[in-house]
């Protein structure tokens, strides 16, 4: 039988969840976020397709998605039970016959079958995930997960679309290139640049014209992303986690060096934490740092040898923090220990 990727996601995710507790808040504008208050600094995780009709979109901040939509309901972020859910998805999709499931994210994975009719199985897929979860997916098809990807968005909510090289160019060829998957605006720019605006003339493009502007590896990748092409095959290969991150957006700005060298300090903690779970030191340590009002830089240093030390990891974080000379006043921080890779690599 042929072999098809599916691509599942999860519709309005995060919110889908909440309404299960809160179901008098169906048909309501809705927006998890932070702590679930408009006045702090937070940014929207998700935003139900009502608050969406306002304008409201994920990583849209909190402040704004008030204004924009007044009589939303804002809740805050409820980790466990999302984690929860996704689980159950996730066992859902696994338990498919035959299925071979690559996990994206929380609400979204690639299911690999093979069947004569994909859009009856993606039904079966669907009928499943509502079944166990109470909750609606959409189901892009594809031939590759790239077309799978891009599919799903033409599906939604709770619909199931195809896109194939029979119909690619016939259903992206003149979108921008932004309608594809892993090309921002500044990549789209760039793009732009060397006259290239749509899907189609990405599709059409000459690789060594790519690889001039974007390098060996990114320019012939790019040139496959305008056909649609690329990997085939799920890969349910358990993910391996190469570093782990804290960041923390203040509610009142730090404005001061000791202010800053204690709160890279309790990143620093919790990041250590976290690598100790995973056997593996750290040796290279990541900052992240927005100025106000919103400047944002990011910097790395290779330590001279991995370590769980919280002092040298805290320390060296606060050592590329001065390197910026800069003393805005600072209103997030990050600090990311990227770990030695495991026995056997990666």
């Amino acid at each position: 039988m042929p072999h098809w990727v599916l691509h599942v996601d999860m519709d309005q995710f995060l919110v889908a969840v909440e309404l299960l507790r809160r179901p008098e808040l169906v048909g309501l504008p809705v927006v998890v976020g932070g702590r679930g208050d408009p006045t702090e600094r937070a940014v929207v995780s998700t935003a139900s397709y009502e608050a969406r009709a306002h304008g409201v979109r994920s990583g849209l901040a909190l402040k704004l998605a008030k204004r924009r939509s007044p009589d939303a309901v804002f809740l805050p972020v409820d980790f466990p039970v999302y984690e929860e859910a996704s689980a159950r998805v996730m066992e859902t999709l696994r338990a498919t016959p035959g299925a071979v499931v690559e996990v994206l994210g929380w609400d979204e994975a690639f299911v690999g079958v093979e069947t004569d009719d994909p859009v009856a199985t993606a039904r079966q897929v669907q009928a499943a995930v509502l079944e166990a979860t109470a909750l609606h997916c959409s189901v892009g098809i594809g031939d590759t997960l790239v077309r799978a990807k891009i599919a799903t968005d033409f599906g939604k909510p709770q619909g199931v679309f195809r896109l194939t090289r029979d119909n690619w160019m016939e259903v992206m060829g003149e979108r921008p290139t932004t309608a594809l998957w892993g090309v921002g605006t500044k990549i789209s720019r760039r793009l732009d640049t060397i006259g290239i605006r749509t899907v189609a003339d990405l599709a059409a493009a000459e690789e060594e014209a790519l690889v001039d502007a974007f390098g060996p590896t990114n320019g012939p990748h790019l040139g496959r992303l305008g056909r649609g092409g690329g990997r085939a095959r799920p890969d349910d290969t358990p993910w391996v986690a190469r570093a782990h991150g804290r960041e923390t957006t203040y509610q009142a700005d730090l404005l001061t060096h000791d202010e800053v060298r204690a709160a890279l300090r309790e990143l620093a903690e919790r990041v250590v934490d976290d690598v100790r779970k995973e056997g593996r030191a750290v040796q290279r340590v990541h900052l992240k740092i927005r100025f106000a009002p919103f400047f944002t830089f990011t910097r790395v240093r290779k330590l001279p040898e991995a370590t769980y030390d919280v002092d040298v990891i805290a320390g060296t974080a606060h050592d590329l923090y001065l390197a910026l000379d800069d003393d805005r006043p600072v209103r997030l921080l990050g600090v990311r220990g990227e770990m030695v890779p495991p026995e056997g690599g990666y």
